[in-house]
């Protein structure tokens, strides 16, 4: 069942990250315009298929990268933008998934400095 609300609530976030994107960079109103729902069913078609995420925190921490390298560009793209914006609609979500994200920064720099 964890897993399960996992990949919901990555599901429910680059949900709202592409809404954001898309009525601000493409002006669309109601949805999504058809690029962004195409890079949208791709996000989510990989969240679903995720082996890791049992363990993982999110797609950006994961130690493999399954995006095509396109896809990757472009999904990058929308979270740079949306990022910030995420924090005035989502506060608290937007705060988890930072505490998140600066943990796993964190770590591979201490894996680094023992390497060293």
């Amino acid at each position: 069942m964890e897993v399960e609300k996992k990949r919901q609530e990555e599901e429910f976030m680059i949900t709202e990250m592409m809404h954001i994107f898309c009525k601000k960079k493409h002006k669309h109103k109601d949805g999504l315009c058809s690029e962004c729902e195409d890079l949208l069913n791709y996000a989510i078609g990989k969240t679903r298929k995720c082996p890791f995420m049992e363990t993982k925190t999110f797609c950006s921490a994961c130690k493999v990268h399954c995006y095509e390298a396109k896809r990757r560009m472009e999904i990058k793209e929308v979270m740079k933008f949306s990022g910030p914006r995420i924090l005035l609609v989502h506060p608290i979500i937007a705060i988890k998934h930072m505490m998140v994200t600066f943990k796993e920064k964190r770590k591979k720099t201490e894996k680094k400095g023992e390497l060293v």
